[in-house]
């Protein structure tokens, strides 16, 4: 059971964090943008997110062994720069410590993406980042069935 239902309570809030997903999904491949959001809701905790975007990603042809090697991408040999590199800001935007992001992870990106597709890349980053702080917050859960 979930403490609130944040889209009943505050939609205008809602809407617009879903307004966010439909820019993503219309800017950024699809295929890295599923990794990302799994990287990051591993990464938070997310369970409900974990659950919705692994499915999400198998339902568009990801193989089941990139998806479980997300939570150890840096030593799966599965993922190639690009992908590598978005994990990488990923992980670094979502665990953003004190020094902020490290000038290699950025730079190590900046070398593949351009600069509209790190701007994507982050907004991705910032987004999932507001997704699983709304689920883990409001204890969302995922649903039992298949």
């Amino acid at each position: 059971m979930s403490r609130i239902n944040m889209a009943a309570v505050v939609p205008e809030a809602y809407q617009a964090v879903l307004g966010l997903e439909k820019y993503l999904h219309a800017n950024l491949d699809h295929t890295v943008l599923e990794l990302v959001k799994l990287r990051a809701s591993m990464l938070n905790g997310c369970a409900f997110c974990v659950d919705m975007h692994s499915r999400d990603a198998l339902a568009a042809g990801e193989s089941s062994r990139r998806l479980f090697a997300v939570a150890a991408w840096r030593e799966a040999p599965f993922f190639d720069e690009r992908e590598r590199t978005a994990l990488a800001l990923t992980d670094a935007v979502t665990r953003l410590g004190q020094h902020g992001v490290p000038d290699e992870v950025w730079d190590s990106a900046a070398k593949v993406w351009s600069e509209k597709e790190l701007a994507d890349l982050v907004v991705a980053i910032a987004t999932i980042n507001v997704w699983n702080r709304i689920a883990v917050t409001s204890q969302a859960q995922p649903p039992t069935e298949e």
